[in-house]
């Protein structure tokens, strides 16, 4: 069941850098900077958090934004410094993060479940010692056929039609984010999945 908490985080995964900035595994940071833009906040190097945090504002809740700096395969290390410092709990945390089972574009609110092998989620369960009962989004990239040329294909920029589907999905998640800060996911993900049926291919 989508969960009811208000939401006090937002985490957006990725990898740090100019060189990553816009490839297809960064599609979670981009989330984040998009959120940054719409509601306010500025994002800041904060060494004991291990990442860049900043605050914004979402119809008038106060919500903490966290993009790790230490690499997708170690997120959980700066979600789980900061949810403990701030005693935030897992159920009031949203996690944006490329999907390769999405087609490029699709975009999909989803609690609780595994990793699905996605390596930066799994990190964070690990690192929080739960079931992974925490708000996703997922934002697809598509895949490249075959697992053995899944690195490359998410390490790497999209065409401009590509990107420009994914930052369209990616407008369109943060539009429904009063729903989700006020705990209404299951109201987020009906509005999201209307939007992202009408968007253009």
């Amino acid at each position: 069941m989508p969960s009811t908490t208000p939401l006090q985080l937002i985490v957006g995964l990725g990898n740090p850098g100019p060189r990553h900035e816009h490839d297809r595994h960064n599609a979670g940071a981009m989330f984040l900077h998009c959120i940054s833009r719409r509601y306010g906040g500025e994002l800041r190097a904060e060494a004991k958090f291990f990442g860049e945090t900043g605050l914004t504002r979402i119809d008038g809740r106060e919500l903490r934004m966290l993009f790790p700096t230490t690499y997708m395969n170690h997120s959980g290390k700066a979600v789980a410094a900061l949810c403990r410092f701030f005693k935030i709990e897992p159920a009031a945390m949203l996690v944006a993060y490329d999907e390769i089972d999405f087609d490029t574009g699709t975009v999909r609110f989803k609690y609780g479940g595994g990793h699905g092998g996605h390596n930066g989620v799994r990190d964070i369960i690990n690192a929080l010692g739960g079931d992974g009962d925490f708000a996703r989004l997922r934002i697809g990239v598509g895949h490249p056929g075959h697992k053995s040329l899944v690195m490359d294909h998410v390490l790497s920029r999209p065409p401009r039609s590509e990107a420009s589907q994914i930052s369209a999905c990616i407008e369109s998640a943060a539009a429904v984010m009063p729903d989700v800060a006020a705990g209404d996911l299951e109201a987020a993900m009906r509005t999201l999945h209307t939007t992202n049926q009408s968007l253009p291919p």
